[in-house]
């Protein structure tokens, strides 16, 4: 009993268990993206009524649903269990149980108790384990065979994965594709190679990156891998906001789209961005009207030049910038901006680093290290050169000395 419980901990719930597992809470740890966390847990106990008769279960490949409970089965999150499937039955993991279902449920718009949600048949036994485990090792070679078959049929479209359903009876493919592709002879081929129901599915280049996984240029994991599920549209206006260069070189992910950081801070300027004054509106001074230049939203500061100043830019605060636009309103004219030229502020400050990330960087490192690496060993050797002839002459001077004697 002992080897089993180190083999539950030991196991990932982002795969099939093994077949010495017990199925008793096994994937109480978060190692997948798709774990939740039921902050609701005990509170049906707390308030003395009865569990909510609807469960979430998690299926590979960020697939979630919702099935209600027969009486007299208890659940708790990372139970395996069986359920009803289209056809046949299919293999899940508990994600979520109780008033975190039910709210849940309302926030994905499901609503309660319907007539259409499945059923849960029972906690998975040891044969339905055994067979979701001999299916799923049959996924990486069924996904090289269709993509030998898609390359001989010519189709514009990769293969990204394959989910056996719990039973064996049916297969999801997912693919992506640029157009419209017409796979019916492909469907055809599967069907007899496989003797299983064919379902195709088509998903976009964001859930194929996370699907692969990789190193982002922050250093970190990809957040489409790592926690993503729902992947929203990223546009051009999140980097004009952030007032990013509209580089698609720069502001591009690995799957060729704009990386989906570009919303993570996107609320955060549009807020601070409103406090600021229209930037359509010059400044007038005794000595010019200046117009804006740029700014910085997060620290508050604007850049101002006048039309007749050249390329010398007026740094100035927010606050004093709202305050002579009030000033020009009311005919009052400054003598000029110096008066409201705005005072450093101590915080975090973001050095410029445009440019370091250039592949080449470290190349006139290198050659200066190979340089002072070829005078270390020059001078060495004309030191070692000068010093061994400096012994020879000593040696010659004795010897010359010896014979004399």
């Amino acid at each position: 009993m002992n080897s089993e419980s180190e083999e539950y901990k030991t196991t990932s719930c982002c795969r099939t268990p093994a077949d010495a597992q017990m199925n008793e809470n096994k994937s109480q740890h978060s190692c997948c993206k798709l774990d939740s966390y039921n902050w609701l847990e005990n509170i049906d106990e707390i308030l003395g009524e009865r569990k909510f008769d609807c469960v979430e279960i998690r299926f590979k490949n960020s697939r979630k649903d919702f099935f209600t409970v027969p009486k007299g089965l208890e659940l708790k999150c990372g139970d395996i269990v069986a359920v009803e499937a289209s056809p046949g039955h299919d293999i899940g993991w508990v994600s979520l149980t109780g008033e975190t279902a039910k709210l849940q449920m309302y926030r994905k718009n499901k609503g309660i108790i319907s007539e259409e949600l499945k059923k849960v048949y029972r906690i998975a036994r040891q044969g339905d384990i055994d067979k979701w485990n001999s299916v799923s090792a049959m996924e990486k070679d069924t996904m090289i065979k269709t993509r030998r078959f898609i390359g001989q049929l010519n189709l514009d479209m990769k293969i990204n994965d394959v989910e056996y359903q719990g039973d064996g009876t049916k297969a999801i493919f997912y693919y992506t594709a640029d157009e419209r592709v017409d796979f019916r002879q492909l469907i055809k081929i599967l069907a007899d190679e496989f003797n299983i129901r064919i379902e195709m599915k088509q998903i976009g280049v964001r859930q194929e990156s996370g699907k692969l996984g990789g190193i982002g240029p922050c250093g970190r994991e990809l957040c489409c891998s790592s926690w993503i599920t729902n992947f929203k549209s990223v546009s051009t206006v999140s980097a004009r906001t952030q007032n990013l260069s509209l580089n698609p070189q720069k502001l591009a992910g690995q799957c060729g789209k704009l990386k989906c950081c570009l919303n993570f801070e996107q609320e955060t300027y549009v807020e601070e961005a409103a406090k600021f004054p229209d930037t359509r509106i010059p400044l007038r001074t005794k000595i010019g009207d200046a117009t804006f230049m740029k700014m910085d939203t997060l620290r508050g500061i604007m850049w101002y030049s006048f039309l007749n100043g050249g390329e010398s830019f007026v740094e100035l605060s927010r606050d004093a910038v709202n305050e002579i636009i009030q000033q020009n309103k009311k005919n009052i004219i400054p003598e000029s901006l110096d008066a409201f030229t705005a005072v450093e502020v101590e915080g975090i400050k973001f050095d410029n680093v445009t440019g370091q990330d250039d592949l080449t960087r470290f190349d006139n490192v290198d050659k200066r290290k190979h340089k002072s690496k070829f005078r270390n060993k020059s001078k060495n050797f004309k030191g070692n050169r000068n010093q061994n002839n400096f012994k020879e002459s000593g040696q010659r001077n004795n010897d010359n000395k010896n014979v004399n004697e």
